[in-house]
């Protein structure tokens, strides 16, 4: 990434701002601000997250907001509610208090003496989510946003559920949240209060876990802040960005499909982190184009950016499998509508002997996959900076129904969801199937392309799921995520099916037995046609920069990543370590951060109910002789009829220990 340090405006830093809601709770705020902007008023752009405006998102916020601030914005970065410097208690996600909080800030934002009325939101994952949100809720100065990595559906495609099988990542997430929450304000922001805030922080948070075990079914929970309920309720224009290699590439066509406000979408092969310096590459001048919207919905200036194509998408090229990519091969393509003429479903039937056009005879094959089926599905939101792809798939093929076409005759290229029309059966209530689509190479790799999976008892409703009745043959309708890739001319397309997908997801309560009839069981792909205007597309430009911020790396972060097999117990094991090493921030008068988080994921092949997930993370914070640290614990094992939670936080100031607390719930699973 290009570093600039010369802008057509000079800036200046107000840090910290505080901004007073109307309960008389402190939001702080960070704001680099033209110099001239008293006399000539700017736009602002605002981005409202929960991750540490001094420490925790410092570095991404010191390279971003002084370039947009440099061409002519304010931008403010505000703590929400009970994080970082901010007064207050978080006690969810995406809450209405959150959403009541942005439009205050909206509001004290558009009456500044500095700002002309317009503004943005952007953000990526949370940032990216409440920036649809607040935008559903119209507040006036609101006029365009930026959503990055976000989604417009909490239930079916965030961490939580997926095709109502609970993901993995929603324990996970879960216990990074509970460690976040326990993090202090900065005593020489906070002052004084630091300590109260502290413990209001560590006593009230609670342990978000549980609230989300018990919403097992697309309830009012889910559809809160889920703006796919009501499209309509979007008035601002929205830029919606994802990469294939994150877990939210889906929202972007849906809401291209949607909105009836303005809308574009761009998806590069990127993980879960900015377009500009994001893996895996090409990254793109995501802050140029990013300016090219501002200046068209904030300025009024017609940068030609609404007269491009509305859909622009890195179609890639195959690959063999690997869980990291410094770059992925491949070009960028472009759609003028969404959904688009120019692709069309092309069905292969499931049969006997593989994958083909034609429809064999309608006969029944069984799978029954091992319990740790999935071990190389990667994670299920990758952040593309360690080895968090998914591997070689075709390690999973003894564990799965495999069908396989013919090497292709010719490229075959793919964009937007595939989907299954499945004719099954189960021997247990409750099931599920996991889908995973792969191209393979001659030598057998295997390189996972995409992959769904759906609880048979959600097989009609996430709302209302009913139980299976064995032996009984149902459809049932499986959407795979989003994917824009070519299939080369030489390789094979490949869909396998397995009845668990872990550590991905969490196994049901036995062992079921799916019986599949091929012939009767179709797979649509979405086959893009040639496109003129691909050759016509404007190259981005190459990725920019403010200067970075200034720290002293203590230790180096380090990472640790290893499956282990126990021929005596016969449990399988996946360990993570990541130390996020010890970083002081030059410019926070030397405050010192250190983070590190250990993980298990523990099964038994023949044994669901095994399964079990231990998280242990630790938070420290310093300068001086000021030192506090927190450690938390989340485990999730599972009955056949129950989920048990439990939850460990202990807080200390110095050596002394200043917060013990433990959680423990007993959960009844709901046909999961």
């Amino acid at each position: 990434m290009k570093i600039v340090t010369r802008f057509p405006k000079a800036t200046q830093l107000l840090d910290p701002v505080f901004i007073t809601m109307t309960d008389g709770v402190t939001l702080a705020a960070k704001i680099w601000l033209p110099l001239d902007a008293e006399s000539n008023h700017v736009p602002a752009i605002l981005e409202y997250l929960p991750y540490r405006r001094t420490d925790g998102t410092a570095a991404r916020d010191e390279t971003t907001h002084p370039y947009f601030a440099g061409h002519g914005y304010a931008c403010i970065r505000v703590d929400m509610r009970g994080s970082g410097d901010s007064e207050g208690i978080m006690r969810g996600e995406y809450l209405k208090q959150e959403q009541d909080d942005a439009l205050e800030v909206i509001e004290w934002i558009s009456s500044q003496s500095w700002c002309d009325g317009n503004i943005g939101m952007i953000g990526i994952s949370w940032g990216g989510f409440n920036g649809l949100q607040v935008a559903a809720r119209n507040p006036a100065p609101l006029k365009a946003i930026v959503s990055i990595c976000s989604t417009d559906d909490r239930y079916s495609d965030d961490i939580h559920y997926m095709g109502g099988c609970m993901l993995m990542g929603n324990p996970a997430w879960s216990s990074y949240m509970f460690s976040l929450n326990t993090t202090p304000p900065d005593p020489h922001v906070a002052g004084n209060r630091w300590f109260e805030i502290w413990m209001e922080r560590l006593q009230g948070s609670g342990f978000w876990l549980e609230e989300w075990v018990r919403h097992q079914t697309r309830d009012d929970y889910w559809k809160h802040g889920s703006v796919c309920e009501n499209f309509g309720d979007i008035k601002a224009a929205v830029y919606a960005v994802g990469g294939w290699a994150d877990g939210y590439s889906n929202s972007v066509f849906r809401l291209l499909s949607g909105l009836q406000s303005p809308c574009k979408g761009l998806v590069g092969p990127w993980a879960h982190k900015y377009p500009h310096f994001a893996k895996p590459g090409p990254a793109m001048g995501f802050l140029q184009e990013c300016l090219r919207w501002w200046d068209y919905w904030l300025k009024g200036i017609d940068t030609g950016i609404m007269s491009e194509p509305k859909l622009r998408v890195w179609i890639q090229d195959p690959v063999h499998p690997s869980p990291y990519y410094e770059h992925r091969p491949g070009n960028w393509a472009c759609e003028n509508d969404w959904p688009t003429e120019n692709v069309k479903y092309r069905i292969m039937h499931l049969n006997r002997h593989g994958l083909d056009h034609n429809a064999g005879s309608g006969l029944p094959v069984t799978i029954r996959s091992p319990s740790n089926t999935g071990t190389m599905s990667g994670h299920w939101c990758a952040y593309g900076l360690d080895p968090d792809l998914p591997g070689d798939q075709r390690a999973e093929a003894g564990g799965s129904l495999v069908f396989d076409t013919e090497p292709l005759s010719e490229d075959v290229v793919m964009l937007g969801a595939p989907a299954l029309n499945l004719k099954l059966s189960s021997d247990s209530p409750v099931a599920m199937v996991a889908a995973v689509l792969s191209e393979i190479f001659p030598d057998g790799a295997a390189t996972r392309v995409s992959y769904g999976l759906l609880n048979l008892t959600h097989r009609d409703s996430h709302e209302n799921p009913t139980p299976l009745e064995p032996g009984r043959t149902y459809d049932a309708r499986l959407q795979l995520n989003d994917c824009g890739h070519n299939f080369a001319a030489g390789n094979r397309i490949r869909i396998a099916l397995s009845t668990v997908y872990w550590p991905t997801a969490w196994p049901g309560p036995n062992k079921a037995t799916l019986t599949v009839i091929t012939g009767k069981s179709t797979l649509g792909l979405p086959v893009r046609g040639d496109n003129p205007d691909d050759a016509r597309l404007v190259p981005f430009e190459k990725p920019e920069g403010a200067a970075p911020i200034k720290v002293e790396i203590i230790s180096p972060a380090s990472f640790e990543s290893a499956y282990t097999h126990d021929a005596v117990t016969g449990i399988t094991t996946h360990r993570q370590y990541i130390d996020e090493g010890e970083t002081r921030f030059m410019d926070h008068d030397g405050l010192t951060v250190a983070s590190t988080h250990e993980e298990f994921h523990r099964i038994h092949p023949d044994d669901p109910l095994s399964a079990e997930l231990d998280i242990v993370w630790t938070e420290n914070f310093k300068r001086g002789s000021w030192n506090v640290s927190t450690r938390t614990r989340t485990i999730m094992r599972a009955t056949d009829t129950h989920y048990i939670l439990h939850g460990e936080l202990s807080a200390y100031h110095g050596d002394e220990l200043v917060h013990n607390q433990a959680f423990d719930y007993e959960i009844e699973r709901n046909l999961s």
